[in-house]
């Protein structure tokens, strides 16, 4: 037998499955006041929504009347792998950049000098500088190491 839904009701269960994960929380503008509580209550005694002691949302009937599959609740866990495998990856590169080319230079045994850098990339210092803090440093999770001879030039490295 299939629940017959008034078109607000058809609307508002509507917007909270696809917008809010099933929270009832959008109503039609000609909804206003004591209007949108006679639709609650309207839901509520049909039992095609629950309320959880502060919000409302739609229940297995409401996404029966539907026509749409009930969406799962996600779990804090799956939540915070998400967030794991999103912040373990580390930002894709192309071989043939300049910054490939510096990661290069800095990686060899002898390293690289910022003069070296910059005739390569033709960049000035201060954005040499500033990739090694900002995309090496920050953002790739490069160590970068620097060394000075004695009346030499700072050498820099990927340790």
């Amino acid at each position: 037998m299939t629940i017959q839904l008034t078109p607000t009701q058809q609307a508002i269960l509507t917007h909270a499955h696809q917008h809010t994960e099933g929270k009832i929380a959008w109503f039609p503008e000609n909804i206003k006041g004591g209007a949108r509580q006679k639709v609650i209550d309207g839901l509520f005694k049909r039992t095609l929504i629950t309320y959880d002691g502060k919000d409302w949302f739609v229940a297995a009937e409401g996404y029966e009347a539907l026509g749409v599959p009930r969406k799962a609740p996600v779990s804090a866990q799956a939540i915070d792998e998400v967030i794991e495998a999103a912040t373990a990856a580390k930002p894709r590169m192309r071989d043939n950049s300049k910054q490939a080319q510096v990661i290069a230079m800095l990686k060899r045994p002898e390293g690289a000098t910022i003069e070296q850098i910059c005739e390569v990339t033709q960049w000035q210092a201060h954005t040499v500088r500033g990739t090694f803090a900002g995309a090496f440093k920050k953002k790739l999770g490069l160590e970068i190491t620097s060394t000075k001879e004695v009346g030499g030039q700072r050498i820099y490295r990927v340790a």
